[in-house]
């Protein structure tokens, strides 16, 4: 759990690459919260990512970097820093961050995987739990760590793997839960918000 002393809000930045369904729920949380949890940037390495709209419809900050070049690593840090960003959530986020860079916001990066972890780490994961005939996958959020989708698990959900299932209806069942889980775990490590 993340104390921030008082701090009587949360900033959070959301890190994207694609649709950005997660970072609408976030967004429509933190819009219940009373302020109390304000989503005040979305970064993207993409720059086509459809969730990037979502900045212009709730009127939030975007910044667009190529996360390839090692150099902007220092000014992307600088800007989280300038923008008091207390935690950030990688939301289908398709970049892996440098150990430098989760070092420096240690126990403050969250992220939501399509499966049940410690099962199924990175890529591919609804079309490994058919190929592995399981009976439930689901979705996970933890702590960001320097090992690929190894850190703290935060919350899990389950979810039943159906005899019709392909890998895009699974998938799809799936999305739907992080959708209500994603904002769970926010409010569950905000413990003093």
């Amino acid at each position: 759990m993340v104390k921030f002393p008082g701090a009587n809000h949360l900033n959070v930045a959301v890190f994207i690459s694609g649709a950005g369904t997660n970072l609408k729920s976030l967004i429509k949380f933190s819009l219940k919260t009373k302020k109390k949890i304000i989503i005040k940037l979305i970064i993207s390495n993409n720059k086509k990512a459809k969730g990037l709209k979502y900045s212009k419809i709730f009127k939030i900050k975007k910044k667009i970097y190529n996360f390839d070049d090692k150099t902007n690593e220092e000014n992307i840090l600088n800007f989280l820093e300038y923008n008091q960003i207390d935690i950030i959530c990688l939301a289908g986020f398709m970049k892996i961050l440098s150990t430098k860079f989760i070092k420096k916001f240690k126990g403050k990066i969250i992220n939501i995987h399509p499966s049940l972890l410690p099962k199924y780490k990175g890529l591919n994961t609804h079309q490994r739990v058919l190929d592995n005939n399981d009976n439930f996958s689901g979705c996970t959020v933890h702590y960001v760590n320097s090992k690929l989708d190894s850190g703290k698990i935060i919350l899990q959900k389950k979810v039943k793997v159906l005899k019709r299932d392909t890998a895009k209806t699974l998938a799809k069942r799936i999305l739907k839960q992080e959708h209500i889980l994603y904002p769970m775990a926010l409010k569950k490590i905000c413990i003093n918000l």
